[in-house]
């Protein structure tokens, strides 16, 4: 374990943590590092060995590389790389394969010799992986072993490939992939049935034999893992946690994955805390969930007892307290998403005027927005408000082959039927060419223009069923189709300033006075954290503005970890039978991952979470955080 000096706020780290405000940030850090490493060997006529890793945690990092060979004229003649992992099954020509998403993130963009490209084999014959693994391991030893190791974390808290089970002296070796590993890729291959079950990795040990290791993790659905891997016992159940035995490993963050960290959640256990309202509210609510008591049920002794003396001292006691955050809680139900007309809205969330409103909720991809919060987007349109649903992506990338397949063959079909085929010859054109592509490209080839529009219309018209099924009319869906989504694919995906003039363009046409968006919290480098970047840069393009200055910005969560208690700022209750309309407008989608299937039953979390605090009990809860700009 390190011997490194920590602070008192990071008492319960057993690995040196450095916490950056973005990605970017610490993306920019590392390969200044890794940039005087390279230098230094090429001085002393030596290579330098790292061990890579995919997936999009690294992305930034690998940018920030790829700048500094053009920009700064950086070379990586002297460099010998080793990957993590590689799907078992999969080519090197595949699309999903990491090696081809190696040369499309950095080594096809650098001047690094493909003969010191290390990657493991996809395509081994199963009675030669074992010996395939074994000059692996022989490899990086001949090599002098790995400089400096990237890593990142999955939701299992896998290192590598290296799902729970793995030893801490594990080999390179084939490995059966979790369920959960299988769902995060679902996105990747169309469909989690399409994602290999297998993969070869580099074990625990090997990765623990490289003299430095960094392990990168963004966003807030990486911050359980990164915590129990940080402060947790070293365990096979999380393989990251065996970092904290590596004499020069560090794990490098964003906030947003900082957020279960000791440090951050409970922050009065390790020090003075600055008691604003908010911290005031996390800390109240985190002591009547440790406690399983209501708000108003906790004491003197309560806070006392658990380490929040100095708040009681300083805004106690206890009853005055209680009831202050209570009320607090209180005031963030509300059926009036936009507002209720005519009403004091001293204590709402959302001010009364004007009414009605103009409403964009953005949607990053076709079905996130329903998902999140359709009951919300149903109860705004049912409140005369102008609600606008804005899906700031086709989607395509998520449709399978086999809705497309199953589109034209029926499109083929009804031009065979009708009375005259003659007119319907440009249709029976258009389904077979689009079959034809369905078979010649394979079960996971690249999408043709033709093929990603065709599933393009597939999602709009389930979008539609969907939004219909909230109350809102088909004049009142807009499909925005940002570039950087249509020129891209998933962990390749990069905004340009064509995204955000678009965006502006919509702001800007509409003056909306309220916005609801999602992807603050997200991985930077997935479609809803590049969609909150584009809206970031498109307010601040429009700053000045009349509209601008009196927009209110309410964030909802999708994929991410719900909000919390004292994150939330508006709390919209939902009946069984809203929730009942929700789970049917859900049902208009034909491909909604685990996750997002779950939906409803996440909103009926958020309601047992207020019930706990002592408020009141409803069916269900979509919960909402407005936007403080930094």
């Amino acid at each position: 374990m390190s011997t490194a000096r920590r602070s008192a706020a990071e008492a319960y780290e057993k690995t040196p943590t450095r916490i950056f405000p973005n990605s970017a940030t610490a993306a920019k850090e590392l390969a200044a590092e890794v940039r005087a490493l390279i230098e230094e060997r090429a001085k002393q006529g030596k290579n330098v060995v790292l061990g890579m890793a995919t997936g999009s945690t690294p992305v930034p990092f690998y940018r920030e590389l790829i700048r500094l060979h053009k920009e700064e004229g950086l070379s990586f003649k002297n460099v010998v790389t080793f990957n993590l992992d590689e799907y078992y099954g999969l080519g090197a020509d595949h699309p999903e394969s990491y090696a081809r998403f190696m040369a499309d993130q950095i080594f096809d963009h650098i001047d690094i010799p493909k003969a010191n490209i290390n990657i493991p084999s996809g395509k081994v014959s199963s009675d030669q992986v074992f010996a395939h693994c074994r000059e692996y391991e022989e490899k990086i030893d001949a090599m002098g072993g790995i400089d400096l190791q990237i890593l990142g974390i999955g939701r299992t808290g896998h290192i590598g490939f290296n799902e729970p089970g793995s030893s801490r002296d594990s080999l390179t070796r084939r490995i059966t992939l979790d369920r959960v590993t299988r769902q995060d890729a679902a996105a990747d291959f169309r469909g989690e049935e399409n994602v290999p079950h297998f993969a070869i990795t580099m074990g625990v040990g090997t990765i623990l034999r490289g003299k430095k290791l960094v392990l990168m993790a963004w966003g807030d659905n990486k911050a359980e893992m990164v915590a129990k891997a940080v402060e947790g016992p070293m365990t096979e159940a999380i393989s990251a946690s065996f970092l904290q035995g590596h004499p020069n490993a560090r794990f490098y963050i964003d906030t947003g994955a900082s957020r279960e960290l000791t440090r951050a959640k409970l922050p009065w256990l390790v020090g003075p805390v600055s008691w604003t309202p908010r911290e005031t509210r996390r800390a109240v609510c985190w002591l009547g969930n440790q406690l399983h008591k209501p708000v108003l049920k906790l004491t003197d002794e309560h806070y006392n007892e658990h380490g929040l003396g100095d708040l009681l001292s300083e805004q106690g006691p206890a009853y005055q307290l209680n009831i202050r955050i209570f009320n607090q809680l209180q005031h963030t139900i509300t059926g009036w998403p936009g507002g209720k007309p005519n009403e004091a809205d001293t204590y709402r969330p959302e001010r009364a005027n004007p009414y009605p409103k103009r409403c964009l909720v953005l949607s990053p991809e076709p079905q996130d927005a329903v998902v999140s919060m359709g009951a919300t987007l149903e109860r705004l349109a049912e409140q005369g408000h102008d609600a606008r649903l804005i899906s700031l992506t086709s989607g395509n990338l998520r449709v399978p082959d086999s809705e497309a397949d199953k589109f034209a063959e029926t499109l083929k079909e009804l031009a065979g039927i009708v009375s005259d085929s003659s007119v319907w010859a440009p249709q029976t054109a258009y389904a077979e060419q689009a079959l034809k592509m369905l078979a010649d490209k394979g079960e996971f080839g690249a999408d043709t223009p033709l093929l990603r529009q065709l599933k393009a219309l597939i999602l709009r018209g389930e979008l539609r069923d969907a939004a219909n099924a909230c109350h809102l009319t088909n004049d009142h869906i807009v499909f925005l189709d940002l570039p950087f989504y249509e020129e891209g694919r998933y962990r390749r995906f990069k905004s340009t300033q064509a995204d955000v003039d678009a965006l502006a363009a919509l702001l800007r046409e509409h003056k909306p006075h309220q916005i609801y968006a999602t992807g603050d919290a997200a991985d930077p480098s997935s479609v809803s954290g590049i969609c909150f970047k584009v809206l970031e840069a498109a307010l601040k393009a429009c700053e000045g503005e009349d509209w601008a200055g009196s927009c209110s910005l309410w964030l909802y969560r999708g994929k991410e970890k719900p909000l919390e208690g004292h994150e939330i700022d508006m709390a919209i209750p939902l009946s069984p039978s809203q929730l009942e309309r929700k789970g049917r407008a859900l049902s208009r989608y034909g491909a909604l991952s685990s996750l997002e299937r779950a939906s409803p039953e996440s909103n009926r979390q958020n309601a047992a979470n207020y019930d706990a605090l002592g408020l009141a009990q409803y069916e269900a809860i979509e919960t909402f955080q407005r936007w403080r700009r930094v």
